[in-house]
């Protein structure tokens, strides 16, 4: 069974999706819609803008979405997914490509998620880093032991968790993760606490965006990012999405369900290739492939 996989924040680069914008005229229209949805043209900043253009959140989560759901879309009668799942951002991508938001509405909310965050990394400095090579339970036990604002905030595989909290939070649990026998706590260069509970105030204004879009039942089940389960029910998948911005990616989990209910082959559709590498981790054995 072929389970279509959609990449989050981090696998930008200059010239995403150019190929398509210049061969494919259907995908040309979409890419020329979202720049009058956007208001600004994101195909210059994407296609020849630099890489601190690409770094911009209100950028880089649109130019993600636009090259995974756009090159979905071109696969024409060749995508037919058994499956779905993205990381973080991806789920919005992996939501429009299985047919339960528009393209429209799924660029709009991801736009809105986007500026949401940014607003809110800016009310208060904060920042993520990578744990690598300690227990999942270690990690949430070392977050709880800090007086700040600490969390899990990513999944990756077994043995990488990504933490996320205020800047003070994650020195501290950095010193405890290391002392712990952690191999790596590496802090990452982003500009704020993803998956945290200082996303509340962003969650706040998406959830009002989320609850006024029109959501249907997607074609094949969408593996969610809050629960690591299945869901095909728009009620169900509006309320987790609304979560997820404040909640734990469980990318582990995700995949694990996938390959418990026949996942056999794992195709990554965006940006890099961060997702395969994630997936060999998890499930060892099955296939992999990317498209660009």
């Amino acid at each position: 069974m072929k389970a279509y996989v959609f990449p989050g924040q981090g696998a930008q680069f200059v010239g995403m999706g150019k190929d398509l914008y210049d061969n494919d005229s259907n995908s040309r229209e979409l890419f020329e819609k979202a720049n009058e949805v956007l208001g600004f043209r994101i195909t210059d900043l994407m296609f020849e803008g630099t890489e601190e253009d690409l770094k911009q959140t209100k950028v880089t989560q649109p130019a993600i979405f636009l090259h995974s759901v756009i090159l979905a879309k071109s696969l024409g009668d060749e995508f037919k997914p058994d499956m779905v799942a993205g990381h973080s951002l991806g789920e919005f991508s992996a939501l429009v490509a299985a047919g339960a938001l528009s393209f429209e509405e799924g660029l709009k909310l991801v736009s809105a998620r986007a500026q949401a965050m940014q607003k809110a990394c800016e009310l208060r400095p904060s920042t993520m880093a990578a744990v690598l090579a300690l227990p999942d339970a270690k990690v949430e036990e070392l977050c709880a032991e800090v007086d700040d604002v600490v969390a899990p905030a990513n999944y990756n595989c077994p043995g990488q968790v990504v933490i996320s909290g205020t800047i003070e939070g994650i020195d501290a649990a950095c010193e405890k993760m290391l002392a712990a026998g952690a191999k790596r706590a590496l802090k990452l260069k982003v500009g704020g606490a993803f998956h945290s509970p200082l996303m509340a105030p962003a969650q706040e204004e998406l959830a009002k965006a989320i609850e006024a879009a029109d959501f249907h039942t997607p074609v094949c089940p969408v593996y969610q990012n809050v629960d690591g389960k299945p869901h095909t029910d728009p009620a169900e998948i509006k309320a987790n999405l609304i979560k997820q911005l404040t909640a734990p990616v469980r990318w582990t989990q995700d995949v694990e369900a996938m390959v418990a209910d026949g996942a056999d082959e794992f195709i990554e559709l965006g940006p890099g290739n961060v997702l395969q590498g994630l997936v060999k981790k998890i499930a060892k054995g099955v296939a992999t492939s990317g498209r660009q």
